[in-house]
């Protein structure tokens, strides 16, 4: 379930990464705004993916 829930998420957080630098910060005079978000949302993606693969467990031959 946690699995599937950070999938989830990982999945918004890249429509987000399209949606907020043009939508809503796209009136920023500066690119230090899409910057901060990208560099954010590059730390969520990491974080998410970490606990969608957490419960991996490598077989033993």
């Amino acid at each position: 379930m946690l699995r599937t829930v950070s999938l989830w998420l990982v999945g918004l957080v890249i429509l987000a990464c399209y949606a907020v630098p043009y939508g809503l910060l796209g009136d920023t005079p500066s690119w230090t705004g899409a910057f901060l978000f990208w560099t954010l949302a590059g730390v969520a993606i990491i974080v998410l993916n970490a606990m969608a693969t957490a419960s991996f467990k490598e077989d033993e031959e």
